[in-house]
């Protein structure tokens, strides 16, 4: 699996507006509603259901990223947003510091194996100091299109 699989290109937002958590989740959601990952009539529960699980503990890992995440029942095929922002988004990050890029992952709750996959491949670029700064100083979906082809192909280095 590679982070082309199920990033949607219609779901990346290059330039998030909000600098609010509950507002940038609420935005990456109706991106991949758009998209078609989700049915529209799910979109709300998608955001309360990511929302409360942020309140119970922040996906914001530190070093400017988050990634929330929901398994549920009505989504077919793991799917995920991306979204970056200049100003800074705070998301209760463990290290207190602000969030730049988040990744939203939607995924199916049959598929727990894919969900952790998914996951151990979205961290493990995000944990590459060349991802991260590649990712935040993106400012278009080709441009971050592009940054997820690379790491595919495995061209991006610690």
């Amino acid at each position: 699996m590679k982070l082309q699989d199920f990033v949607l290109a219609k779901a990346i937002v290059p330039e998030l507006a909000g600098t609010e958590r509950d507002g940038v989740i609420r935005d990456l959601v109706t991106a991949l509603v758009e998209a078609g990952a989700a049915p529209a009539g799910l979109k709300e529960d998608l955001i309360k259901m990511i929302v409360d699980r942020e309140k119970k503990g922040s996906t914001g890992f530190g070093k400017g990223v988050a990634v929330p995440h929901v398994k549920h029942a009505k989504i077919k095929k793991i799917a995920a947003a991306i979204g970056v922002s200049q100003k800074g988004i705070d998301f209760n990050a463990l290290d207190k510091a602000p969030v730049y890029s988040v990744v939203l992952l939607l995924s199916p709750q049959d598929k727990p194996d894919e969900h952790l996959q998914a996951m151990e491949i979205v961290f493990s670029n995000l944990q590459k100091d060349t991802f991260r700064r590649f990712l935040r100083q993106a400012t278009t979906v080709k441009e971050v299109q592009e940054l997820l082809q690379e790491a595919d192909s495995q061209q991006l280095q610690a």
